[in-house]
């Protein structure tokens, strides 16, 4: 929608310059860094026009290249972080399963059990 209304835009615009030139058909002198020239209004109208065309569609390209190339940049860095988190996630995913592991080692070894037994309990009430 909103390019349709850029065109639109764009359309007008030409239309009023073209009208513009129509009507102001009459010779007119040009001064030159290099020296003095008669031409019709409206070339020198549709030739400032196109300038000015030119003149903004370079800087905004201009623009557009700087700001796809950091979009490229930046990309490429999202990318290598998403690497790192992915890595960091299967280490520590790694990590919790060995964990897991001995914990369940030392639960069902009686000879490394680390809970109160009974006796513990005793001897420590004892005390």
């Amino acid at each position: 929608m909103k390019a349709q209304w850029y065109i639109i835009l764009a359309v007008i615009f030409a239309v009023l310059i073209a009208i513009f030139a129509v009507i102001n058909v009459d010779s007119v002198q040009v001064d030159y860094l290099f020296g003095v020239g008669s031409a019709p209004l409206i070339l020198i109208i549709l030739f400032s026009v196109l300038m000015g065309v030119l003149i903004t569609a370079s800087v905004g390209g201009l623009r557009m290249f700087k700001l796809n190339r950091e979009v490229r940049t930046l990309r490429k860095d999202n990318d290598k972080k998403a690497a790192e988190i992915t890595e960091m996630q299967e280490k520590r995913a790694a990590q919790g399963h060995e964990e897991t592991e001995r914990k369940t080692t030392n639960i069902s070894d009686p000879t490394t059990n680390t809970y109160p037994t009974s006796e513990r309990m005793k001897d420590e009430y004892n005390r």
